[in-house]
């Protein structure tokens, strides 16, 4: 079997262009990816670089680490195997005050997506892990397996919004009744079974993604991310979120929306910037995203 560092995984880097625009504004500053992923966005950020430039890329997936620093292959990355949430311990271990722009691409990446042994979709037939440090912390497995029925359900809506979540979360425990559910085919065939397929969404799509969040804790991770902009962007620096699931979104805007009443920040783009229909047609998974930017004044 091929270790996930050693195949060609592809991914098309959302916003890549907008975002470089916006966020590169000095060629010899220093940068954060704050989700490195496979490196498609510092691929773009370098090409405006100067030799003196620097991207910092932090990512908790040791995996995408390895494959992101052969693809942009450039002595200005430096990367570390941490979350956003510790951008600080980076920038201080580099002796770096701070930084002129950072990118928060809060979506998964397409190599973790496509990846049956990371159990994140339902396309591919996988293990029921859905971490993305898949070293440490609980599974997706675990939940379904052994959380109450009222606990799962409460995740399908708060975390999926989810409208069935009640019959999905009694199907799972009946299942689980008869047998270990392993797999994300086994999870989403369940849920096939009380929430028969209509249009083009597949039934599992908010389950799946509810399970994801609660796994990595991603909302309180989300909430925390606009908090630490004050102690990682200089004066006159930004920071980008690019979202993808409307509740998110909602916190990111938020978040925002609290540095500006401090009269320290301002927000770049008042209007959210959403992918080109081109970009869709070309990247389905662009669809949902949506991008804020925010500059600090002071």
């Amino acid at each position: 079997m091929q270790n996930p560092s050693q195949k060609q995984w592809s991914h098309s880097p959302i916003l890549a262009a907008e975002i470089t625009k916006l966020l590169i504004t000095k060629p010899s500053a220093v940068y954060l990816d704050a989700t490195l992923g496979l490196g498609g966005h510092t691929a773009y950020f370098t090409r405006q670089l100067s030799a003196g430039g620097i991207i910092i890329g932090l990512d908790k997936d040791k995996n995408a680490i390895s494959m992101a620093e052969a693809k942009v292959n450039d002595a200005r990355l430096k990367t570390f195997n941490l979350s956003y949430l510790q951008a600080g311990e980076a920038l201080a271990s580099l002796g770096i005050m701070g930084v002129q722009g950072a990118l928060f691409d809060l979506g998964l990446s397409s190599y973790q997506l496509d990846d049956g042994a990371r159990g994140f979709s339902f396309l591919n037939d996988g293990p029921l892990d859905m971490r993305f440090d898949n070293a440490k912390g609980i599974t997706a497995d675990d939940i379904v397996n052994a959380w109450p029925v009222s606990k799962i359900e409460e995740i399908l809506l708060k975390y999926g919004e989810e409208r069935a979540a009640s019959k999905i979360a009694l199907a799972i425990f009946q299942a689980r009744a008869n047998g270990r559910i392993e797999s994300t085919f086994q999870l989403a065939k369940i849920i096939e079974s009380v929430l028969p397929r209509q249009g083009k969404t597949h039934p599992a799509t908010k389950t799946f993604q509810a399970l994801r969040i609660a796994v990595n804790d991603e909302l309180n991770t989300v909430e925390a991310a606009p908090k630490i902009l004050p102690n990682i962007i200089l004066a006159g620096g930004r920071a980008a979120f690019l979202t993808f699931h409307s509740t998110e979104d909602r916190i990111i805007k938020y978040g925002l929306k609290e540095l500006t009443q401090s009269g320290n920040w301002q927000l770049v783009n008042k209007k959210v910037i959403e992918p080109t229909f081109e970009e869709i047609k070309q990247n389905p998974r662009a669809r949902s995203a949506k991008l804020r930017v925010i500059e600090r004044l002071k």
